[in-house]
């Protein structure tokens, strides 16, 4: 009898698990932002094909936030424009989030001034990108009484944003820029490069005439034939590293 009662119980508590982790997704899926259910946020403008994942960070200054299509916004990722809610900022929008940008979970934008994201920028979790820092300048009032420094950040497009990086007020991030996990960003970063540390430094990158400096370590990529299927994919996986790289130089049709 107590074996029943013990598999009945263990039954019980599956079936509650499933229905647990059935109506969360549907919440999820439920409360996710869109260009065509957008709930009770207003946007500036939200491209096709963008959803921000629920549950939303933070969300205020709707109006002056534009973004653009095929982004990607995770879970707890809070996006402002200005100092506080319900400020008028002017015509101008104070957040621009370009097409194919994908935000990582629990990442902060603050814009209490112009910050611009180019498309097709990568983020992982907990990025943290602030046009706003405080000021210390008078020593007898307490830091967080005085007015702070606002400048704007721009971040090129085709960038990686590793996790746990910090994006301060005033950088100006070029094209196609690696900023490393835990990085601290000010200033300006130029394009093709891969930037690490606190404070970030260069530590490579590429120029038309000498490639990466210092050299990659890491060979590149093999690309995929044209055609493969999932089956085959499959089976290359299973091949060695040389004869993979003969198939991707063999020709269409070959």
């Amino acid at each position: 009898m107590p074996k029943r009662k013990n598999t009945f119980s263990s039954w019980r508590g599956r079936l509650v698990q499933r229905a647990v982790h059935a109506g969360w997704a549907w919440v999820q899926r439920s409360g996710s932002v869109t260009a065509e259910r957008p709930g009770r946020l207003r946007f500036g403008s939200i491209g096709p094909a963008t959803r921000l994942a629920f549950p939303l960070g933070t969300v205020f200054g709707e109006p002056w936030i534009h973004i653009g299509s095929h982004c990607i916004v995770g879970e707890q990722v809070t996006l402002t424009a200005g100092l506080m809610p319900d400020l008028d900022l002017g015509p101008d929008p104070i957040l621009r989030i370009g097409d194919g940008v994908v935000l990582g979970r629990g990442s902060h934008v603050i814009a209490d001034t112009t910050v611009t994201i180019g498309s097709d920028c990568y983020f992982g979790p907990y990025v943290y990108v602030t046009s706003t820092n405080h000021s210390y300048d008078d020593p007898h009032e307490p830091i967080g009484k005085q007015w702070p420094r606002m400048e704007p950040v721009r971040i090129g497009t085709g960038c990686w944003i590793g996790t746990g990086a910090v994006i301060l007020p005033g950088a100006q991030i070029g094209r196609n820029v690696v900023v490393a996990a835990g990085a601290v960003v000010r200033g300006t970063v130029p394009d093709h490069s891969v930037v690490a540390g606190a404070p970030a430094k260069v530590v490579r990158r590429w120029t038309p005439v000498e490639g990466w400096q210092p050299p990659l370590r890491t060979p590149a990529p093999v690309p995929i034939p044209d055609g493969v299927t999932s089956d085959q994919l499959v089976a290359l996986a299973e091949l060695d590293e040389e004869t993979v790289e003969r198939l991707a130089r063999l020709e269409p049709g070959s």
